[in-house]
């Protein structure tokens, strides 16, 4: 009788401690940092851009194959903004900045996320990509992501970004590296500035105190 009950005891202990191996391994990834969960599809250049994404969120992916988009991909980038919503984040450089622009056309409505480019450098420097940026990088850049969109209210003038040296001076392209860095915004060139900060609805305030940081760091330059 001991003996039966024993082995009794013995089955029920070896099936919990399956049940319990079971539901930790299930959910492992979140036992150790856990897995941020993404609801829209993030648009992306390319397979390796997919892979970097999938080990840093749980997440679908859209592949544009290139700066060239096709009608089909747009298509389906209509359709996932429709359902789901889209997030776009594709490398920091002008092959990125030109899908971008084409979706941004096509898709008005999607949300942008940006790396910043010394953040999206190969290790050994053989170029620059989604594909490059760390776990912890794409994981920020999407938690900060945002919508695009025109906006009638002015905050921000052009005069406020020529006295803020963002245009004309010298240092003018640093300056809007860091001014895109701080705000989440990615990097633009002068002539785009203007409207990327009407676009992302910048405040007067965020904008103010970008470039007191950015005065704050050139004096410790």
């Amino acid at each position: 009788m001991i003996i039966i009950k024993t082995f009794l005891s013995l089955c029920i202990y070896r099936r919990f401690m399956l049940q319990l191996c079971f539901i930790f391994f299930s959910n492992f990834k979140y036992f150790f940092g856990g897995s941020m969960k993404i609801k829209e599809i993030i648009v992306v250049e390319g397979r390796d851009d997919t892979t970097a994404i999938k080990r840093a969120v749980d997440a679908d992916t859209i592949e544009t194959n290139g700066s060239a988009i096709n009608q089909e991909t747009l298509d389906k980038i209509k359709l996932a903004q429709k359902t789901r919503g889209v997030i776009v984040l594709t490398d920091p450089d002008y092959p990125g900045q030109k899908i971008r622009h084409t979706i941004e056309m096509h898709v008005p409505e999607c949300k942008h996320a940006f790396i910043p480019k010394e953040l999206a450098i190969h290790k050994h420097g053989k170029g620059v990509g989604v594909e490059h940026a760390s776990v912890e990088v794409i994981r920020e850049a999407l938690k900060e992501a945002h919508l695009m969109q025109e906006t009638i209210k002015e905050e921000i003038t052009k005069e406020d970004l020529i006295d803020a040296g963002l245009i004309g001076g010298a240092d003018s392209k640093e300056r809007r590296e860091q001014l895109g860095k701080l705000l989440k915004i990615g990097y633009t060139n002068g002539k785009q500035l203007y409207k990327r900060l009407l676009m992302f609805h910048i405040t007067k305030a965020e904008f103010a105190q970008a470039i007191k940081e950015i005065r704050q760091e050139d004096k410790h330059v």
